[in-house]
């Protein structure tokens, strides 16, 4: 588990689930850009209120920040190469519509 701050784009809407014990919870993906222009998606789950309500007032392309506890992890695509995902246990988040709106 890594500590991180992440920084990307909504890459489709967040979804509400709910556990087997009737916690609730929400699940997203986000896409996250490397140095080298290419683009990671990042499998997101937030527990905290918060967290989860931000997240549901967000849409596909919205930018985002999130904080948490980071997996790095390997999958094989169709075509047998392998390929980097993430796995972010979120604890914060920062969007733009979580700020304060300026006076008109």
């Amino acid at each position: 588990m890594i500590d991180a701050l992440i920084a990307g784009r909504m890459y489709g809407s967040a979804d509400e689930r709910s556990g087997q014990a009737g916690s609730v919870y929400v699940t997203c993906k986000v896409k996250v850009a490397t140095d080298d222009g290419d683009t990671i998606l990042c499998n997101v789950i937030a527990f905290n209120d918060a967290v989860r309500s931000a997240l549901l007032a967000l849409g596909d392309g919205d930018s985002v920040a999130l904080s948490g506890a980071l997996t790095p992890k390997v999958w094989t695509d169709k075509q047998g190469k392998a390929r980097p995902a993430l796995d972010l246990i979120a604890h914060a988040m920062l969007s733009a519509h979580s700020l304060p709106q300026a006076p008109d």
